[in-house]
């Protein structure tokens, strides 16, 4: 019988690891009945008991039930999440909205773009490239971050920017002590980067602001708009499409997002949220 999508079931903390200084990554383990596997650009809506529910996003799906989701600390729920101990039993419902299709983009590059925070549910599309690499043309990630310590995933990064089969750039906003890699925002790189416009997939996440001007730089160079996908962030609060709270325009996110193509998010991104 398939779970109610309103019940959160409960999940334990097995591990936190700290990302930055506001940040930090749980990997929750279900206590008792399992939910679905989520798919990369999907999100959970998880709850701290007596304080509230939220919606994250799924930062990988690892094999055996497990989901793990990289946690920013804004505000009240989002803190007790982030500060969750192992140990804490959460609850869990999802997972919810529309994926980033990875598995559309076989036989293309994939340009995956990432500001900040952005890079946790853009995480599990680098993850299942590398894990089907043959699968997929070049592969290049582009991270921008504030600074040095202000990426996610620093030790992941370091592994993947070994490798040879995948490209990846990281550039800080600022120049930082100790730091001698490029500096300026992700559009710099993105638009020195030679790509072929009509292989190319682009997956985009991050601020509004940055997610219009990567679009914009990636259209510049030709890449189709329907080829360019983007995670929208509004105010869900139930998922499952019955409260309203995530409406933008004719969409309501946690159904018909929060990945959808640049043809559908361009204007709508230009209005802001209430």
């Amino acid at each position: 019988m398939r779970a109610d999508p309103m019940l959160p079931l409960p999940y334990r903390v097995a591990e936190r690891l700290v990302e930055t200084h506001d940040s930090a990554t749980l990997r929750l383990e279900p206590v008792g009945p399992v939910l679905a596997t989520g798919r990369p650009g999907q999100f959970c809506m998880l709850y701290a008991r007596g304080i509230g529910e939220v919606a994250i996003s799924i930062s990988d799906a690892p094999p055996g039930g497990s989901t793990v989701h990289t946690i920013r600390d804004v505000g009240a729920v989002s803190r007790a999440l982030h500060d969750a101990p192992p140990g804490t039993t959460l609850g869990v419902r999802g997972p919810f909205g529309t994926d980033w299709g990875l598995e559309s983009a076989v036989g293309h590059d994939l340009v995956v773009v990432a500001g900040g925070v952005g890079l946790a549910p853009l995480r599990p599309v680098v993850l299942g490239a590398l894990a089907r690499r043959a699968d997929y043309g070049r592969v290049v990630l582009i991270a921008g971050a504030r600074g040095p310590d202000e990426f996610l995933f620093r030790g992941q990064l370091a592994q993947w920017a070994a490798r040879d089969d995948i490209d990846v750039e990281r550039t800080i906003d600022r120049p930082a002590i100790a730091w001698d890699g490029p500096v300026g925002f992700v559009t710099e790189p993105l638009a020195r980067l030679s790509l072929n416009p009509e292989r190319t997939i682009a997956f985009v996440c991050g601020p509004e602001p940055m997610m219009r001007f990567s679009a914009n730089t990636l259209m510049d160079k030709g890449v189709p708009v329907d080829r360019i996908r983007v995670s929208l962030e509004r105010n869900m609060q139930c998922g499952v499409a019955l409260c309203g709270h995530c409406q933008l325009g004719p969409l309501l996110v946690c159904r018909d997002g929060p990945v959808v193509d640049y043809a559908t998010a361009g204007q709508l991104l230009t209005v802001r949220e209430l």
